[in-house]
Parts: C-alpha cells; sequence; structure tokens
C-alpha cells in the first residue's frame, strides 16, 4: 500500500482515529462528508485557487541561497519561501481552505487554537475576507511572547481568549477551544491549524498544506530536471512539514528530514524523537508523557514547537521509517536565525530557524551534486522580541560559528 493512500479508515496505520466525546461525532462526520463531496468541485477548487493566488499570492518562490550553500560547504541549499505569503505564514493556505469549507457548509462563525499566533493570525485574515465571525483561543504565556500577533488578530475583527489554564500554552489553548466547539457545533467550525486532532482534520490540513510540497516539485523541474534529494521542515504539529513531504510520499528517493523543538537541553517539544505513543485531542500519537502518562510540560523558545503532541501521519512516517526526525535546541536555532539574517537577508520564524540549522548541517555532510529544500514555514518579525531577550543568555545572536 502506498503512503499516499492514507488515512484509511480514518487512521494513519495505528494512528490517528477519533477519540473525542459523542457530541461532536455528528460534527466530524459532517465535516468529512462536506469535505469529501466538495473537495473536488470544480467551483470550490476554482474559488479556493483564486484566493490562494490573487489574495494569498501563491505560488510562493523556491529560492536557491547561494551565501548559505556556500557557509555550509556542501549540498546546495534551497529554501521555499512561504515567509512570503500573506500573513507571514504558510497557515494561511488551510485557514482559507477551512474557511471556505466552512461558508459552504453554512457555518457563521469560525474558533481556533494558536500557539505562535500564526494560525490565529491566518484564521482572523480568512475570516475577514469571508465575512465570519472569528474567535481565537491562545495560551496566556504564549500571548505573552506573541504580543503583536495577540493584536494583529483583534486588528483584523478576531476576538481572542487568553487561556489561565496548566501550562498556558497550545496544548491549553486547544482543550477551551474544543469546549466552545462541543457548546457550538450548529453555526461554528472549529478550524484546526494543524495535522492534528480527531479525523477527518489531519487529512483535511494534510490536504490544503500540500499546495507546498505540489510547488516544490514543479519549481524544483524546472531549475533542476530531477527531485531533491532531501526534503527539510520544523515539526511542532507538522502541517508544514507535511505539507513538504507528502507530496513526495511514495518517491523512495527523497528523504525527508524534521525538526523538532530540542529547547533548552533538559526540557524540550519533542514527542517524535523523546515520546510514547498515547491518546490527545482526539487522535492517537506520539506524545510526551510523565511515568504516570500524564502529558508533560512542554519547552520551547518557538511558540509554534511548543506542543506535547505531533500529527498521526508523521507518527505513521516515523514508525515505517519513511521519515528521520531530529532535535534543535533554543541555541541552535537562535544561531540560524541571525546566520540566515546576516548571510541572506532572510528572517525567518524561530520555527523555520530549526529547520534552517538542521539544513545546515545535513548540507555540509553531503556532496555539491545534491540537493536539500528547506521550508521556511514563516517570517521572523513576531519573533524579534524573543531574540531581543535571548541575547546576553546565549551567544547565537552574539557571534559567528565557523
Amino acid at each position: 500500500m502506498k503512503l499516499s493512500e492514507f488515512p484509511r479508515q480514518g487512521r494513519f496505520g495505528p494512528f490517528g482515529g477519533r477519540f473525542v466525546p459523542e457530541i461532536l461525532m455528528p460534527a466530524l462526520e459532517e465535516l468529512e462528508a462536506a469535505y469529501r463531496d466538495l473537495k473536488g468541485e470544480p467551483g470550490f477548487k476554482a474559488q479556493l485557487a483564486g484566493l490562494l493566488r490573487d489574495y494569498a499570492g501563491r505560488p510562493s518562490p523556491l529560492y536557491f541561497a547561494a551565501n548559505l550553500t556556500q557557509y555550509a560547504g556542501g549540498a546546495r541549499i534551497y529554501l521555499k519561501r512561504e515567509d512570503l505569503i500573506h500573513g507571514g505564514a504558510h497557515k494561511l493556505n488551510n485557514a482559507l481552505g477551512q474557511a471556505l469549507l466552512a461558508k459552504r457548509m453554512g457555518k457563521t462563525r469560525l474558533i481556533a487554537e494558536t500557539g505562535a499566533g500564526q494560525h490565529g493570525t491566518a484564521t482572523a485574515i480568512a475570516g475577514a475576507v469571508l465575512g465570519l465571525q472569528t474567535e481565537i483561543y491562545m495560551g496566556a504565556l504564549d500571548a505573552k511572547r506573541q504580543q503583536m500577533n495577540v493584536f494583529r488578530m483583534e486588528l483584523l475583527g478576531a476576538k481572542v481568549h487568553l487561556v489561565e489554564n496548566g501550562g498556558k500554552t497550545l496544548k491549553d489553548a486547544i482543550n477551551e477551544a474544543l469546549r466552545d466547539w462541543a457548546t457550538n457545533v450548529r453555526n461554528t467550525h472549529y478550524l484546526v491549524g494543524s495535522v492534528v486532532g480527531p479525523h477527518p482534520y489531519p487529512m483535511i490540513v494534510r490536504d490544503f498544506q500540500s499546495v507546498i510540497g505540489k510547488e516544490i516539485r514543479e519549481q524544483i523541474l524546472t531549475r533542476e530536471g530531477r527531485l531533491p534529494d532531501l526534503l527539510v521542515a520544523c515539526v511542532g504539529g507538522g502541517s508544514n512539514a507535511i505539507g513538504t513531504f507528502y507530496p513526495f510520499a511514495d518517491e523512495a528517493e527523497v528523504g525527508f528530514l524534521g525538526v523538532e523543538g530540542g529547547g533548552d537541553g533538559g526540557r524540550h517539544s519533542a514527542p517524535l524523537s523523546h515520546g510514547q505513543v498515547g491518546v490527545l485531542h482526539g487522535m492517537r500519537t506520539y506524545l510526551l508523557q510523565d511515568e504516570w502518562g500524564q502529558i508533560a510540560k512542554t519547552n520551547s523558545i518557538a511558540a509554534g514547537l511548543d506542543y506535547p503532541g505531533v500529527g498521526p501521519e508523521h507518527a505513521l512516517y516515523l514508525a515505517l521509517g519513511r521519515a528521520e526526525y531530529t532535535t534543535v535546541t533554543d541555541e541552535e536555532a537562535l544561531f540560524a536565525f541571525r546566520l540566515l539574517s546576516r548571510l541572506e537577508g532572510i528572517i525567518p520564524a524561530l520555527e523555520s530557524a530549526h529547520a534552517v540549522y538542521a539544513a545546515l548541517e545535513r548540507a555540509g555532510n553531503m556532496s555539491p551534486e545534491e540537493m536539500v529544500i528547506a521550508t521556511l514555514s514563516g517570517r521572523g518579525d513576531k519573533d524579534l522580541e524573543t531574540a531581543i531577550s535571548a541575547v546576553g543568555e546565549t551567544d547565537g545572536l552574539g557571534s559567528d560559528r565557523g
């Protein structure tokens, strides 16, 4: 069976599924039926393609990073520039798709969770352009370190609910959004921001984000006449990574490298690298858990990676050996944040900086005839305050490394 044929019956092998209260089952079944009816409908496809092209700014460029390549001293490095999409991140690909789907379903209200604020911003953008009431749940800790995105969401007309429960991060925001949805399913669509949650969300988000990998295929064949040797992307929930990987799932010669948040060494956000299988937010996948099976606290300088689980399709790729997953520490990500800014004039999101660091390391051990493509999931405006506060705590912004 080809990897591209998953999910089967709502599952990615032993992962995925639909572990939710009975009250949400009709909403999930309605969503799945509507998506299957609409995804191939010419009118829906044309409307979404028009929004992605004329409003979001697709296709995003595939940029040959000559200076970064020279620095690495190995494989040629290309960057997929999702940071140039309207709103500053790949999140709008999925937000526009789901918001349009919700409108076609007759929903009048969108709710969403957000960690780094990029998905919340994208949902607010989609709600504004499509005329849908929008409310966003965000952990209070994430909101504190992403104040600019909170202001942007409110400026775009969204109501932002700060979540003070638990660790005050993405996991807790998802919990509150699920509670809201269970109460307001008749008029509300829960616009999930990553390839997580109960079926059909991992499938729907993957499909909308696959525009990234489809464009990469066309662009690299035009530029180089062949497919890349390695695709690299950061992994929190995992939407930009699956969007990059999935169109190449059955191309065995194309390697996948997912990069998780290694945190400060002792504390991290790396369930694929250090987790165990469990159930969270309606899905069976790899999770960070303590010795009693309770969800463990996470830590990453990148708010968008600060999540204790991961999409079930990534769990399948890990189990089958189709993808490799590694970690990059906060200090290493800050180093890449600075390096890409100085070498290429591109300030990446701290999430994306994790992928840049891993791509640099891997490219340096490859030959000049090989190619690495790293997806820049977002731009770094939102992270400037975090980076400023990190100066003095790490040499990642203050000195070069050979």
